[in-house]
Parts: C-alpha cells; structure tokens; sequence
C-alpha cells in the first residue's frame, strides 16, 4: 500500500533525513521506533506532505505521491494524527469530529462514522457537546483519534499517541491500536514506547539519525540483541 524508497529531508539545509525506506503492506500494524531525534515523526510528515523530501519517492497503491499536496494527500486516505492531537479546544467534541470528516459528501456515511467513533469510545459520547479543551488528555488523545476516523483512511498514521499520557492509559491506547487493526485498518505507527509498539506490530522499522538501520517483524526485533540494549535495557 505505502512505499517509501531513499528519502532525504532538510530542514534549512540541515539533513533531518538521510536514506530513510520502508514499506507497509494493507492490513498490517507496522511499528517505527527509534531514540528521540533519529526521524521518526519527519518521516511521518513527508509521507502526509506537511515536508517535502529533497530527494527519494513515496508511492500510495502505486500512485507517486511524492509532490502532493496534504489535502490530495489525505483525499487519498492517508490520515496522519499528530504528535500534540492538535485539537480544536473551543469546539465542541462532536464538531471536532465532523470536522474530521470534511472529504465526504454523504450525510449517510458521516452518521455512521460518527456511530463507529462513539461506539469505540463511549465516554466522547456522553461529552460530545462539551468543548474540546475541557477533555482531559487521555480524552482528548481519543477525540484525536476519532477524528482520525471520521474519513475510515485507507492508512492511519499515529505520531508518538502515548506521549504524555499516564501507563495506565498508555495500556488502554495501544489496545485500542491493536482492535482498529483487527478491524481491518492499515496502520503505520511512530512510537518511543518500544516494547509496547514491538509487541502489538506485524513489523517494525529502528531508525536512527535519520537512517534507516534495521528492519524485521515485531517479534524479531524485540528478541534482537540491538534492541534489548538500545531500548529496553537488557
């Protein structure tokens, strides 16, 4: 489904990116670790086109999107849900998540998304006429997430979902992460909690300093020695 070969990205002429490759097939969770600065959430913003690559090519279902704009990008369906949520505080939850739906023109399929979403997470529908800004973090990390949904992306594309969230909700987050997956959705997940993000993805990708250094299934990787000393300490 999503195939990104060599890119290179500058940031004032500085590379934040070298050679950075990976693939993501339909129906699979897979899992981008690394340390904090090694690229991770840049390559997720040249994939949605909020950066451009300076050199290399990005292809959705065999289509080069590489020049695209970020609204073709997510017509597409590619939705990427940032690192911050970047939520609409004074909004309401519900109009949050209409707005997530901007790209369909069917009242019909904007109801049943909304269903889907307040299915999956009860608690925006007993808030869904407070203001957005009133959620608590984990609430708001779902309205995120929900509004993500809105479009049912073909890929959805997490930035770092379980940052400054506390572990109890941390668990909670990424077994929401493995039901979507189950439920058929492609998943392309960026994470610094490793073992967490290893252990629910089909496969994972280690970059470092903007490289891509490493690459095998979930399972593999966390079982590697590089892995156990790098990120879990072992």
């Amino acid at each position: 489904m999503l195939r990104v070969d060599r890119i290179r990205v500058l940031y004032e002429g500085i590379p934040a990116l070298h050679e950075v490759s990976l693939e993501v097939k339909k129906g699979e969770l897979v899992a981008v670790v690394g340390a904090n600065g090694a690229g991770k959430s840049t390559s997720l913003k040249a994939i949605v086109g909020t950066v451009k690559p300076a050199s290399g090519m990005i292809e959705f279902e065999q289509k080069d999107i590489t020049r695209f704009t970020t609204p073709e990008i997510v017509r597409l369906g590619i939705v990427y849900i940032p690192e911050a949520r970047h939520i609409f505080g004074p909004l309401t939850v519900e109009e949050n998540l209409l707005l997530g739906a901007f790209t369909s023109n069917s009242e019909k399929e904007v109801k049943e998304h909304l269903d889907y979403v307040y299915q999956l997470f009860p608690i925006l529908k007993e808030r869904r006429k407070q203001r957005g800004e009133t959620l608590s973090g984990g609430e708001q990390q779902m309205l995120a997430i929900g509004r993500g949904l809105m479009t049912r992306p073909k890929l959805l594309m997490f930035d770092e979902p379980s940052l400054g969230l506390m572990p109890k909700l941390v668990s909670e987050l990424f077994k929401t992460i493995s039901l979507l997956k189950e439920e058929g959705f492609t998943i392309l997940l960026v994470e610094q909690n490793v073992r967490e993000a290893l252990e629910i993805a089909d496969r994972g990708y280690i970059l470092q300093t903007g490289r891509t250094i490493h690459t095998g299934t979930g399972k593999e990787l966390l079982e590697s020695e590089m892995v156990r000393k790098a990120f879990l300490g072992l």
